[in-house]
């Protein structure tokens, strides 16, 4: 369950390309692999377009970690 007081950031901890995954699992309070999994896991099932189409989107309008 997300925590209200944690807002939505890109990690730099846990930053493979650009945080996002790292950032989402921070957030969720989630296994960082576990989201990557998922992540990769749907992406291929939608086709891989919108995944990375979502990804790219996420990096932008996600602030950085400060």
């Amino acid at each position: 369950m997300p925590d209200p007081s944690h807002p939505l950031k890109r990690s730099r901890e846990h930053r493979v390309i650009a945080g996002v995954c790292g950032g989402l699992a921070d957030w969720l309070g989630w296994d960082v692999t576990l989201v990557r999994v998922l992540y990769v896991v749907v992406s291929i099932f939608s086709a891989g377009f919108p995944g990375i189409l979502a990804y790219i989107i996420l990096w932008v309008i996600m602030p950085d970690e400060a």
